[in-house]
């Protein structure tokens, strides 16, 4: 397929509403070739021991039923993911509202199984990222189905992206679980909702603090996503933030992390985008 451009109203609309929605950034033979890939490594739970394969909202247990699997560094145990026209086209994108300097990854995939996909809540990716650093990033969310709010389409909060990081806590205020929402009382930040609807192969762009959610699969079908993101070096702020419920985290996954690092096995560590994404 030819390059993706982006027009000057489109690049308008993410800079003042900090997010945005196009139908195609692939086509049907790519999302194809990149289905076969997402499940097979879902299949596998490639990953799992290092901890990149994870439930994100969710306690992790080993054997139990994870509502919200999601799998970082995909193409790290997919490598022909690399080869797609996905990454190339979000390339071009990314180069467009950011600049030439822009890198991109395909950083990590998210499951919602059918019928009992969790919600993603509401949140700024930002917020799992360190506190001390103030960056300039895009996430690209790709659907390899059709996204529908019935299996869980990506929404946002139109200008939110001009604020800074809420106060977040792990879901259901669980360190145990590694996914985080906003805190009750940042809730009324949530206000005139847009849902993006999407064909398979579209995409929605947005910033680091956009507030962003996506509801659960309440389908007969799974809903697959694979999300980029591309950035620019981030900066230094001049004073750093506090994240209390970094601070507070005991999950599953971070303590897989850690043996397997001990154990000397490779840990291909976070993604540009660790793990904020729906």
């Amino acid at each position: 397929m030819d390059a993706v451009r982006l027009s000057q109203e489109q690049i308008a609309q993410f800079n003042d509403q900090g997010f945005l929605s196009i139908p195609r950034l692939t086509d049907a033979e790519d999302v194809a070739f990149l289905r076969t890939s997402y499940d097979r490594i879902f299949a596998e739970q490639a990953g799992r021991e290092v901890g990149d394969q994870f439930d994100l909202a969710g306690t992790d247990e080993e054997g139990s039923k994870a509502s919200l699997p999601q799998i970082l560094h995909p193409a790290h145990y997919a490598p022909e993911m690399n080869r797609s026209k996905l990454l190339a086209n979000a390339t071009s994108v990314a180069h467009q509202l950011l600049g030439e300097e822009a890198t991109c990854e395909i950083a990590h995939a998210i499951f919602k199984p059918a019928g009992h996909g969790a919600e993603t809540p509401w949140h700024q990716d930002a917020a799992y990222w360190s506190p001390e650093l103030r960056y300039r990033s895009v996430s690209i969310w790709v659907p390899l189905q059709e996204a529908t709010e019935e299996n869980g389409c990506m929404q946002f909060v139109p200008r939110s992206h001009r604020l800074d990081i809420l106060q977040h806590r792990s879901i259901n205020n669980d360190p145990r679980i590694h996914g985080l929402e906003i805190a009750p009382e940042a809730m009324e930040r949530v206000a005139g909702v847009v849902s993006c609807p999407l064909p398979a192969g579209g995409a929605t762009f947005h910033g680091p603090y956009m507030l962003h959610h996506t509801p659960p699969n309440r389908s007969t079908i799974p809903r697959r996503a694979l999300i980029l993101n591309a950035g620019l070096p981030p900066e230094q702020r001049s004073k750093a933030l506090h994240f209390p419920w970094a601070e507070q985290r005991t999950t599953a996954r971070d303590r897989r992390a850690r043996d397997a690092a001990v154990r000397g096995l490779e840990v291909s560590g976070p993604p540009t985008g660790e793990l904020g994404n729906s």
